[in-house]
């Protein structure tokens, strides 16, 4: 955990890594509980029944939760390497 100079915290968690996973021709934005590289095939949540879909890792970012390129309470997670 670190702290500003003004006594609140800046960031806690530590880092995570996302992972932006082309599904269908579009790329959506995933926290990635394990490593995952550029080109690497994933299992992927989609939609609202959260339906398993394949797509292929397009980028990879380490991130804190501020600078994370998706909102964590909104982020899904990847399911698994295929």
């Amino acid at each position: 955990m670190i702290h500003s100079l003004s006594g609140g915290v800046l960031f806690e968690n530590g880092l995570h890594l996302f992972a932006k996973v082309e599904i269908l021709g579009v790329p959506y934005w995933y926290l990635a509980p394990f490593a995952v590289e550029v080109g690497d095939r994933v299992l992927a949540p989609l939609g609202k029944a959260d339906r398993l879909m394949e797509g292929s890792v397009l980028k990879t970012e380490l991130c804190t939760p501020q600078t994370a390129p998706f909102p964590m309470s909104r982020i899904k997670r990847l399911e698994k390497k295929v």
